[in-house]
C-alpha cells in the first residue's frame, strides 16, 4: 500500500513545476474537452487503453478520450508538434529529434530502464555471430527511434563507428519485410516487434541494450496543452501510476489484456511484457543528463541539425 501511495504521489508531483495541480471537485468545463492520446504498440498507455480507467476518471469532468495509434515514436511526436495529439509516450531518442525540429514539447515523466526491450537481430540462419561482424553490412532501423541510439552505442562497444555500417531507414513493418527477404543483414527493433520477430520467424538476438543503453520510455505533452489543461494531465498521470502499480504485480494478466490490442498471440505478448518495467516517475537530474548525452551524440554524428538542450523541455522545479 505504501508503494502504491508513493507511486501516486510521484505522478501527482510531475506537474508541480508548472503549478498544474488545482482541485478537480469544482472544475466545470466550459465546453466538451477531448484528450487526444498518442500511443504505440508497447508501454503503459496500451494497458491504460485496454482497462478504460482513464475514460471513467475523466467522464465526470466532461472530458472524453481519443486514442491514436502510431507505428513509431518519431511519427507520434511529429503529430504532437503539429497539434494533432496532446500527449504521448515514446522512447529516449524521439524527443531529441523532435526538439531539434522545433517541437514545443515538455517531458512529463518516465518509466524505469528497459534495456532488454530493444535489440539488434539477425535471421536464424545468418552467419553473423558478433556485432563486430556488422562492419560494412546493411542494418534496418527506424530513424530517430530509441533503437537509433542503441545501434550507435552497441557499435561503439564493439570497436566500430556508426559510419562503419550502412543504415537503411525503414518503419517497423517495412523493416521486417526487408529483413525476411534478406535485403538487409540485420534489424534494430524494439518490443513488441522484437518479441514477434523472435517468436514468429526465429530472429536471433545479436545484442540487446543491456550494458549499452537504459532505454527509458518517456511521457510527453505539448507545452501549450500542459499549460492550459493541468487537471486533465494530473488525472492522466494518476491513472498511469495506478496502472503501473497493478501491472508490475500482474504481468500475465497484462499480457492477456493487451494481446488483442497488439494483434499478437499470448506467448509473444508475454515475452515482451516480461522485459517491460513499470513505474511512472518524475524526470530526475540523472535521467535528464542521460538524455543530454544522447542529444550531444546525435549532434556530433550530424543526425540532427542543431544542438539540443534537454533542459529547455523540462518542467521547472520548485
Amino acid at each position: 500500500m505504501n508503494r502504491f501511495k508513493s507511486a501516486r504521489r510521484h505522478a501527482l508531483g510531475l506537474l508541480l513545476g508548472l503549478g498544474l495541480l488545482p482541485a478537480f471537485h469544482g472544475a466545470q468545463a466550459a465546453e466538451p474537452e477531448v484528450l487526444r492520446l498518442g500511443y504505440q504498440k508497447y508501454g503503459t498507455l496500451v494497458l491504460l487503453k485496454a482497462q478504460a480507467s482513464l475514460e471513467k476518471r475523466l467522464a465526470p469532468l466532461g472530458v472524453s478520450v481519443k486514442w491514436v495509434e502510431f507505428p513509431s515514436g518519431p511519427a507520434l511526436l511529429e503529430a504532437l508538434n503539429v497539434g494533432a495529439i496532446d500527449f504521448g509516450q515514446a522512447g529516449e531518442t524521439p524527443p531529441i529529434f523532435a526538439q531539434a525540429a522545433g517541437a514545443n514539447l515538455v517531458y512529463v515523466g518516465n518509466e524505469p530502464p528497459e534495456p532488454a526491450g530493444e535489440a539488434i537481430v539477425v535471421t536464424k540462419d545468418s552467419p553473423l555471430k558478433t556485432v563486430a561482424e556488422l562492419k560494412g553490412k546493411k542494418i534496418a532501423l527506424n530513424k530517430g527511434s530509441n533503437v537509433h541510439y542503441l545501434l550507435v552505442r552497441v557499435l561503439e562497444k564493439a570497436g566500430l563507428q556508426y559510419k562503419d555500417v550502412e543504415t537503411v531507414f525503414l518503419p517497423p513493418a517495412d523493416a521486417r519485410a526487408a529483413f525476411e527477404r534478406g535485403s538487409v543483414d540485420a534489424w534494430v527493433i524494439w518490443d513488441p516487434f522484437l518479441a514477434a520477430a523472435e517468436k514468429q520467424i526465429g530472429a536471433r538476438v545479436l545484442a540487446d541494450g543491456k550494458g549499452a543503453v537504459n532505454n527509458h520510455a518517456f511521457f510527453l505533452a505539448s507545452r501549450p496543452y500542459a499549460e492550459k489543461h493541468g487537471p486533465i494531465l494530473t488525472a492522466l498521470l494518476d491513472e498511469l501510476a495506478k496502472s503501473d502499480q497493478w501491472a508490475s504485480q500482474n504481468r500475465k494478466e497484462v499480457a492477456r489484456q493487451i494481446a488483442p490490442l497488439l494483434g499478437l498471440d499470448l506467448a509473444t505478448t508475454e515475452l515482451a511484457v516480461n522485459r517491460q518495467n513499470f513505474g511512472v516517475k518524475p524526470i530526475s537530474d540523472t535521467v535528464a543528463a542521460e538524455q543530454q548525452r544522447i542529444a550531444d551524440t546525435f549532434h556530433q554524428l550530424k543526425l540532427i541539425p542543431k544542438p539540443v538542450l534537454v533542459k529547455d523541455a523540462l518542467l521547472p522545479k520548485r
